[in-house]
């Protein structure tokens, strides 16, 4: 029996299968969208023979849409590569059980080329893997933790679609940000999420009422880095599928009402050293008071607060992946709109918190839409730089950083991202300039997609008037 909660060692899933315990094992990886894409597959036929070898599946599935269109003008795949197989091989110390489904197991998979055992550079998992392996050559470890929020409606995922997503009905009419009572009328969902997450080896925290009316958060606990991107796309897809069940839907989109507070993804990330020690802490004989604060700190974490200053800008679209993420990033809304550090400050891009072991960084940019293994790539990356290169963060931010003038500005929109990317050497160095073009020309398919489209807000305004 496995010692963590929800977890199966991979020579306990064949007693449990043996036994009617376990009938199909989710096998996925994730897109670029952060979306688990994959097969269920019969558990006895996962043991004989996709636990070592893999599965195959189109690579075409790393270069399509949101609506699943093969896409032109990747250099990864094509119609004139003939949209060949990858083969998704699982990590099985990802496996666990899915617990708000019958009899079911998930594990999530690398991928891997067809003909050799070797990472596709342009998988989600394969970019966060590759900086991580960076991290631990200078003896770093990263640990995150994801905080997300969502908007919960009475209607169903069905009755959405039909309405055009129009007059849906949050499950409250009013703002219930910390509010128990009003956070209690949703409790039947929100708590049968918690419990089923829970209960599938991705730990549970807490829940609580956010800034909008049936907006919630549930805070997971803490992981190392690519743990902690497996529970946060296993919790999406788990959180979407509990509501779909109670008859309900709830939606990650990062602006899904203009009039309504986005949906932010809050990420907290922290350096350890191979002993499980903080890096950021600092020993006596080189802690130095953050300046600006009272908090001390090692060099470590001032100089990868430096890179995160630094590169936040030209990195902006792997926090904010979508047309519609920008639209989040409006001041007095608790989204920021300048690249700035404080200490426990909400009106920041980056607030540090804790003190002592707890210290860490608090990254408030992304929103709840972005795929957390480009999100958490991008961050260590950015801050490995700062401390290879000693970069300095300045002092604390004081006041309201919303008020403040001549401070770096978050992109206004996804096409000012773009072209800070495209321009971007730092991400062209780190990342390589193969996987730079390919996330390039995801992002402007994304672009040019949803400026085909005609729009509501379109036909109320020029309707009759023009």
């Amino acid at each position: 029996m496995s010692a963590v909660r929800g977890r199966i060692e991979p020579d306990e899933l064949e007693r449990l299968v043996s036994g009617g315990e376990v009938e199909t094992v989710i096998t996925a990886f994730p897109d670029l969208y952060g979306r688990l894409v994959g097969k269920r597959i019969n558990a006895r036929f996962f043991l004989d023979e996709i636990a070592s070898h893999g599965m195959h599946v189109c690579d075409y599935l790393l270069a399509c849409d949101m609506e699943m269109d093969p896409t032109p003008g990747y250099a990864f795949t094509s119609w004139e590569a003939g949209y060949g197989d990858l083969r998704a091989v699982p990590d099985l110390s990802s496996l666990r059980w899915a617990d708000w489904l019958d009899r079911t197991a998930i594990v999530l998979c690398d991928a891997l080329e067809e003909e050799q055992d070797r990472l596709i550079d342009v998988a989600p998992r394969s970019i966060l893997r590759r900086v991580l392996d960076r991290a631990a050559e200078h003896g770093l470890y990263a640990k995150m933790g994801s905080e997300l929020e969502f908007f919960l409606f009475d209607d169903t995922y069905r009755e959405a679609r039909a309405q055009g997503y129009r007059d849906l009905r949050t499950s409250q009419t009013y703002v219930e940000d910390y509010h128990i009572l009003s956070s209690s009328y949703s409790e039947p969902i929100l708590g049968e999420i918690r419990r089923r997450v829970d209960a599938s080896a991705i730990p549970v925290e807490f829940s609580k009422g956010e800034w909008g009316p049936g907006q919630h958060e549930i805070n997971l606990r803490y992981a190392s880095a690519l743990e902690m991107a497996d529970r946060h796309v296993i919790y999406k897809l788990a959180a979407k599928e509990i509501a779909a069940a109670a008859g309900s839907s709830l939606t990650f989109m990062a602006k899904w009402h203009e009039d309504h507070s986005g949906n932010s993804l809050h990420v907290h990330v922290s350096l350890w050293n191979a002993d499980d020690d903080s890096c950021f802490a600092g020993g006596d004989d080189e802690a130095e008071t953050l300046e600006g604060t009272s908090i001390e700190s090692s060099p470590t974490f001032r100089h990868f607060l430096g890179g995160l200053l630094a590169h936040a800008r030209e990195l902006a679209l792997f926090f904010a992946p979508t047309v519609n993420s920008y639209k989040r990033y409006r001041p007095g809304t608790f989204a920021p709109t300048g690249i700035a550090w404080s200490y426990d400050n909400r009106t920041a891009g980056f607030r540090v918190v804790g003190k002592g072991p707890s210290l860490r960084v608090e990254c408030r940019i992304p929103g709840a839409d972005a795929n957390p293994y480009l999100v958490y790539a991008a961050l260590v990356a950015a801050g490995l730089d700062g401390i290879e290169k000693g970069l300095d963060p300045g002092p604390a931010f004081q006041g309201d950083v919303y008020a403040a003038e001549g401070l770096p500005r978050v992109p206004a929109s996804m096409t000012e991202a773009v072209g800070l990317l495209d321009a971007s050497a730092f991400a062209r160095e780190v990342f390589g300039d193969f996987v730079v073009d390919h996330l390039l020309h995801f992002a402007r398919s994304e672009i040019a997609a949803v400026d085909r489209k005609v729009s509501d807000t379109e036909r109320d305004r020029y309707f009759e008037r023009v």
